[in-house]
């Protein structure tokens, strides 16, 4: 049987998704217009809404529906 490899993170996801964007926006810059370059950007905006969702996800006012 196989055994699964795991990896424990040294970073929260926050500064993963964080850094991802920052680097993907910093990528795109260096491109001309582009198919590439908006997908890059679009890729970005998708991290930084992952980052409002796991926001969401952990504040204090959700509570679990009863």
């Amino acid at each position: 049987m196989l055994k699964r490899r795991r990896f424990k993170q040294t970073k929260t996801l926050h500064q993963r998704l964080e850094e991802e964007a920052a680097q993907l926006r910093e990528h795109a810059r260096a491109l001309a217009p582009g198919r590439r370059r908006e997908m890059l950007l679009r890729r970005a905006r998708q991290d930084e809404m992952a980052i409002q969702i796991e926001a969401w996800l952990h504040s204090p006012g959700l509570r679990a529906p009863t």
